[in-house]
């Protein structure tokens, strides 16, 4: 029997709009990749549209890109296993 309340990680997607390179998207991650993302964004001084775009450039010179939500959450665990 689960006493617990389920983790704030298995909560559902959200759906946000961006603005990248002049054209507006709408991304749906979970809340905890939203919340890597803006901490990312904030601690390289950046607007999570710019972190979002770049993200985006990468994933479009890529041999066979992602969809946006996959390479953002992709970048992101690459980014948090990456050697300090």
């Amino acid at each position: 029997m689960m006493d617990k309340a389920p983790l704030p990680c298995f909560a559902p997607p959200v759906k946000r709009s961006i603005t990248i390179a002049g054209h507006a998207t709408s991304i749906s991650l979970e809340p905890l990749f939203w919340q890597a993302l803006e901490a990312r964004a904030r601690a390289d001084g950046l607007p999570l549209s710019a972190l979002v775009g770049r993200i985006d450039a990468a994933r479009i010179a890529a041999a066979d890109p992602p969809n946006l939500a996959s390479a953002l959450r992709c970048w992101l665990l690459a980014a948090a296993l990456a050697p300090a």
